[in-house]
């Protein structure tokens, strides 16, 4: 295919510089949104008296005409093509003839890459999106399941204090709120237009840079034709708030693992979602657990990858800039895949709620409610908190817990202990009582639930 900028040049690129500079493999996959902003631009030049109306009618006519050859794959991209643009562009001229060389009056392929991705990415951030939006129903769910299923709480990997699985649940459905909130925040800063910034200078033609905006649903176009073709800033926010949310999956997904392990044995997955030995025939191993975990050092390397390309690049386009697609696409693909098989192997697992129970049950995790019946009885906190790590430490001695500790050995280190302490430090009494915002009693966490979804419509809307 020759070159549509073959006319400054006396001899034909080395076979290798073509191979080194094509991106076709890797930015063919934005061929809708070139084509729809060739056809916003078209419109637009027809209307501005730049190009006919009946060159304009057959541009959009052949526009239309390889969208739908595309999609149904009568036609196939050109891999020696040295970009999508310049793929539709020639498949355009060769299909209608010179109104298909027309297209390109004012515009550049600076601007109009630019827009592709732009267009590309706000589609992208749509589907993560909804991806999360399922994740959070099923994670709400789950936790509607198991209001009244005790587990240990953990701090530093040591049994804390009696939670609910339910309030742990929702610990991640908030996470992942806040990342719908990041994706809803990239999108709004990166919904501006940048064609009709040209290559970098703009144009002489008479544009109407607010008219392909509006076609094309953005809120108005890019104030600075510098800016329009040189920024890449929504990639690495995009990029950044994708890391985010594959920091998330890979703390859930670091729980899980150790979940499903035979020391805590709290979960097993179903078996569509793991994975056995070669050699070991008993193991049934979280592997998609562990890949999530694992991607999610790969999504980092794509954030460094744009923050690295961009950091020295002086104004306007650089080549160094088409290094922004496979860093981007890799991300969005990453944890859109992550998203869609984690959220399935979650809600098809089976939870162990009598072992959740039983390691609840050890460690002591209501030592704290034990201080705090001293409190409440009038004994100040710090007094509280020494008499019960003494009988925490007695008890660890005498290989006892606190709820079979007799009641003569609480009332040796103070007399205000009662019958009553058991109620107290009852494994549930400790988590339904926790009714302060936020915790883990179950009128809790049911409000937790319903301020999720009641956040996820609002989104929705």
């Amino acid at each position: 295919m020759a070159k549509m900028w073959a006319g400054r040049f006396k001899k034909e690129a080395d076979s290798k510089v073509n191979d080194f500079n094509s991106s076709i493999s890797f930015d063919g996959r934005m061929y809708r949104h070139d084509i729809l902003g060739s056809i916003a631009h078209a419109t637009m030049l027809a209307d501005q008296g730049i190009i006919s109306q009946e060159d304009a009618d057959a541009i959009l006519d052949g526009l239309t005409e390889i969208l739908a050859d595309l999609n149904d794959g009568r036609l196939l991209m050109d891999p020696d093509a040295e970009d999508i643009h310049m793929f539709i562009e020639a498949e355009l001229t060769a299909r209608i003839g010179d109104a298909g060389k027309r297209l390109h009056t004012a515009r550049s392929r600076n601007d109009q890459v630019a827009l592709d991705i732009r267009l590309y990415l706000r589609d992208e951030i749509a589907e993560i999106r909804q991806l999360i939006a399922a994740l959070v129903e099923t994670l709400c769910q789950m936790a509607e399941e198991h209001t009244d299923t005790i587990m240990p709480g953990y701090t530093h990997l040591q049994r804390a204090q009696p939670i609910t699985f339910g309030h742990h649940l929702m610990a991640y459905a908030s996470m992942l709120l806040r990342d719908l909130d990041r994706l809803a925040d990239a999108a709004r800063r990166m919904n501006f237009c940048p064609l009709g910034s040209g290559a970098l200078a703009g144009t002489t033609y008479p544009i109407d840079r607010n008219q392909t905006a509006s076609l094309l649903e953005f809120e108005g176009p890019v104030m600075n034709s510098l800016d329009g073709v040189s920024d890449r800033d929504f990639c690495i926010e995009l990029c950044s708030a994708i890391s985010m949310i594959m920091m998330h999956l890979s703390r859930f997904s670091e729980e899980i693992i150790l979940w499903c392990s035979w020391e805590f044995k709290f979960l097993e997955l179903d078996d569509a979602f793991a994975t056995g030995s070669s050699i070991m025939p008993q193991k049934k191993n979280p592997d998609v657990a562990e890949l999530v975990r694992g991607k999610t050092g790969r999504v980092y390397g794509d954030l460094m990858t744009l923050l690295s390309m961009m950091k020295s690049l002086p104004l306007a386009y650089n080549k160094d800039m088409q290094e922004d697609k496979e860093a981007i696409f890799d991300a969005v693909d990453t944890v859109k895949i992550c998203l869609s098989t984690f959220e399935p192997m979650l809600r098809t697992a089976r939870v162990l709620k009598e072992n959740m129970r039983a390691a609840a049950a050890k460690g002591f995790i209501n030592a704290t409610d034990c201080a705090d019946y001293l409190t409440k009885k009038g004994v100040p906190f710090r007094d509280a908190y020494k008499i019960t790590g003494t009988l925490v430490g007695y008890c660890v001695d005498h290989n006892l817990t606190l709820e079979t500790l007799p009641l003569s050995e609480y009332q040796k280190l103070s007399p205000v202990f009662e019958e009553d302490v058991y109620q107290a430090i009852d494994l549930t009494t400790c988590a339904m009582t926790r009714k302060s915002l936020g915790g883990p009693a179950k009128e809790s966490v049911c409000a937790q639930i319903a301020a999720a979804r009641a956040q996820l419509k609002a989104l929705a809307e």
